[in-house]
């Protein structure tokens, strides 16, 4: 702005635009992170995401896109997970948005038997996570892994735990009791059910598009994807869910086993002498469509080539055909079905997969429109189903950040 000597200007100063504060989510596995980043609003505002990749090998990378920034992919050196959210924390330094983080909202997916609401992240919650990593080894490590490795980094940010076991709280006893000697109960044995945060949302959606009416109907809510889950919700309460004490078990998956015999498991302990640690590496990375295939834990290769390879054919038909009969089994301890809710990887994005799990469903009111369901439309049943058959795509993330801003507050600025 200019002005000439002895005149009198009222326009004023140009101001630099204002900045909200952020709140970063982060969904870390034992060799990835999902991380995003959003401004407060109802929704909030997903203004960044990205993840880190093959955590640990020479593939290691880190993708992202995001609002005014151009969408990057470049190799980043990460032997662990600590490694790998320095160079995601890097990144949003380079672009100027690290220091506008002012929470920061994890997922967590196992609370154990105390933790069922989502909490800031204290020094007792990281000691009680430590006693029950034994419960998701495969999962607790990496997640107390990460929120130590931002304490270091960033210890004036404070950070909130957001349990996938929070949804399955109030299970009834008779989903919820393990038919174990019943004093193993009082030392947190139980199932627990697990995809909670994908669970929350699919039903804040449901209920957004069809109604609440139809959102306090018998609804089973099917999370599949590399892992994999069913939940029947009746009267907008769980009663029951395919994963049990970890997230193991229930429907065949990636590279676990869903349920199997557990005399299985003594028999090859036995025969195979194999340890503790070698029986979990089996069940929870050597087994499911990898174990059956031989060759991939990767739905979409298995559709590429089940017509040339049976052993392809045969995980398809056995992940089609387990999610058949559980729905079959949850809509049972319904008594009833009004809707099912495909979401995740393969549940968004499988027609096949969606058409062969409803194909032999019919008994119960559930058909097809085939056209929509080939197009991944919303709405994929036919005109007379009566179920109605949906498909929405989850955003766990959305819901951490959402937990996070009720939590922390949106008014504070950084």
């Amino acid at each position: 702005m200019s002005t000439t000597p002895g005149s009198t200007s009222h326009e004023l100063p140009e101001r630099a635009p204002r900045r909200e504060a952020r709140v970063l989510t982060l969904n870390g596995g034992s060799s990835s992170i999902k991380f995003a980043l959003f401004e407060p609003g109802e929704p909030p505002l997903r203004i960044r995401s990205g993840a880190v990749e093959r955590v640990g090998t020479p593939e290691c990378r880190l993708r992202a896109t995001g609002r005014n920034q151009p969408d990057i992919r470049r190799p980043l050196l990460a032997t662990d997970l600590t490694e790998a959210v320095a160079g995601v924390l890097d990144w949003l330094t380079e672009i100027d948005e690290l220091h506008l983080v002012t929470a920061i909202g994890h997922r967590i997916v196992h609370g154990g038997p105390v933790h069922t609401e989502p909490q800031i992240i204290t020094p007792e919650l990281l000691a009680d996570l430590r006693d029950v990593t034994s419960l998701a080894p495969a999962h607790l490590p990496a997640e107390i892994q990460l929120i130590e490795a931002l304490l270091q980094r960033l210890p004036g940010v404070p950070q909130f735990a957001c349990f996938d076991t929070a949804f399955h709280r109030d299970l009834p006893l008779p989903a919820r009791l393990l038919p174990i000697p019943r004093h193993y109960a009082q030392t947190g044995v139980r199932r627990y059910g697990f995809h909670g945060l994908s669970y929350t949302y699919l039903l804040g959606e449901y209920k957004r598009l069809a109604g609440a009416a139809a959102a306090t109907g018998r609804i089973v809510l099917a999370h599949l994807g590399s892992g994999a889950s069913l939940a029947a919700v009746c009267g907008g309460r769980c009663i029951d869910t395919t994963m049990g004490m970890t997230p193991a078990g229930g429907l065949v998956m990636g590279t676990r086993t869903g349920d199997i015999d557990p005399g299985l498991l003594v028999y090859l302990a036995r025969t195979g002498s194999l340890s503790a640690e070698e029986l979990d590496d089996l069940v929870t990375r050597r087994s499911g469509l990898l174990g059956i295939s031989e060759t991939t834990a990767d739905m979409r290769e298995l559709l590429d080539h089940q017509a040339t390879d049976p052993r392809a054919a045969d995980a398809v038909e056995i992940f089609c055909y387990q999610a058949r009969k559980w729905i079959g089994a949850l809509a049972a301890a319904m008594g009833g079905l009004e809707a099912i809710v495909f979401s995740g990887g393969i549940g968004e994005f499988a027609p096949e997969v969606r058409a062969r799990i409803c194909s032999g469903l019919g008994f119960l009111g559930v058909l097809i429109d085939s056209p929509a369901n080939n197009a991944n439309a919303s709405t994929i049943s036919a005109a007379d189903s009566t179920v109605s058959v949906r498909v929405i795509p989850t955003d766990e993330e959305l819901m951490i950040a959402r937990t996070v801003f009720q939590l922390r507050g949106s008014a504070a600025q950084p």
